[in-house]
C-alpha cells in the first residue's frame, strides 16, 4: 500500500471524506494500481468488488484513494486493494479510508498483507505482524516434473459443500462466498481419499496471465501434486503464485520456474483466525483476498 500516516484531527476538521467505491470508479482505481505496478486487470477490480465492501476518497473529481475488505462470516475479515495516489500522500487519506474500512468492519478480526509502504500506517491502528507471504511468478518454461497423489481428479459440481468445511479448516474463516466466486471461474483440482476431500486448489485468469490458488492440502506433498496439476496447462504463460512463507514451498516454487520476486507481511487486528493443524493454506487465492 501507498498511503500518509493517520489523520489525527477530528474528522469534522478533515478536507476529505470517505464515499462508497463503486463500478464507476473503476477504471480509475485501475489507473491508480497500475501507477503502483500492481498487475490488477479491470476484470480483476470489478471481481473484488463484487465480493466486498468498499470505500473511496475523491478530490475535485479525481479517484484519490481506495480501500475494500471481504466478510469471512461473522467474526473475520480480508482487506486489501488500498492504495493512495502518489500526488496525494501525506493528506490524510489512508487514515480516512482505513478509519471507514475499520468502523464498517467493526467486532471482526481483520487480515491483510502489507507492503513495506503500508507497514506503518498499519501498525498504528494496530494491526500485527503474524507471518509473511512469498510472491512467485514467471512465464512457465515448462511442465512442473510429475508430482503425483493418490486420488488427485478434477472438480464436479457435488464437491463444492466438502470444501466450503476443508477451506475453513484450513484457513479457520467462512469463506463460502469467495469459494463459489472462484468456482465459477476457475480450473479446479480436487484430491479424494476413502471418499473424503483432503485438498483442492485453483487456477484463474489473473493479472498478467494466471494466478494459482487457494490451495489447500494435508502436506507439502499434495500441496504441490495440486500446483504441478494446475500450472501445467499453463506452460508459456505467465503464472503467479503466493504462498506463506511457513509452507516451506519456495525451494521447490524456484525448481519448477517461478521464482521469489517479492515479499508481503501478514499482518492482523485481533488474533489470527485459528486453523486445523491437519489442513494447511498453501497459497492464497491472492494477495488481498486471501
Amino acid at each position: 500500500m501507498a498511503a500518509s500516516s493517520v489523520d489525527q484531527r477530528p474528522t469534522a476538521l478533515r478536507p476529505f471524506h470517505s464515499i462508497g467505491l463503486g463500478a464507476r470508479h473503476l477504471p480509475l482505481a485501475l489507473e491508480l494500481s497500475q501507477a503502483l505496478q500492481w498487475p490488477y486487470r479491470l476484470e480483476d477490480w470489478d471481481f473484488a468488488l463484487g465480493l466486498g465492501r468498499s470505500f473511496a476518497v475523491e478530490i475535485e473529481g479525481r479517484l484519490a484513494g481506495t480501500a475494500l475488505w471481504w466478510p469471512y462470516g461473522e467474526r473475520y475479515g480480508s482487506a486489501g486493494m488500498i492504495i493512495v495516489a502518489a500526488r496525494d500522500q501525506r493528506k490524510g487519506i489512508g487514515g480516512i479510508l482505513m478509519d471507514a474500512l475499520l468502523a464498517d468492519a467493526a467486532g471482526r478480526t481483520l487480515i491483510l498483507n502489507s507492503t513495506a509502504e503500508g507497514m506503518a500506517l498499519y501498525t498504528r491502528l494496530g494491526f500485527v505482524p503474524y507471518g509473511r507471504v512469498h510472491q512467485h511468478q514467471a512465464v512457465l518454461g515448462r511442465p512442473p516434473a510429475a508430482e503425483t497423489a493418490e486420488g488427485l481428479r478434477s472438480f464436479v459440481p457435488d464437491d463444492r459443500v466438502a470444501i466450503y468445511a476443508l477451506d475453513e479448516a484450513a484457513t479457520g474463516m467462512d469463506r463460502r462466498a469467495l469459494i463459489d466466486a472462484l468456482l465459477e471461474i476457475s480450473e479446479v483440482s480436487i484430491i479424494e481419499r476413502g471418499g473424503l476431500i483432503s485438498g483442492y486448489g485453483c487456477v484463474r485468469e489473473w493479472g498478467r496471465g494466471v494466478v494459482i490458488g487457494p490451495i489447500i492440502a494435508s502436506d507439502d506433498a499434495d500441496a504441490r501434486a495440486l500446483i504441478a496439476s494446475l500450472a501445467s496447462p499453463h506452460v508459456g504463460r505467465f503464472v503467479r503464485i503466493d504462498v506463506p512463507e511457513a509452507t516451506g514451498l519456495s525451494p521447490w516454487l524456484e525448481t519448477i520456474g517461478l521464482p521469489l520476486v517479492d515479499h508481503v507481511v501478514s499482518m492482523a487486528l485481533g488474533d489470527p483466525p485459528p486453523n486445523d493443524p491437519g489442513r494447511q493454506l498453501f497459497a492464497l487465492s491472492n494477495q488481498s483476498l486471501g
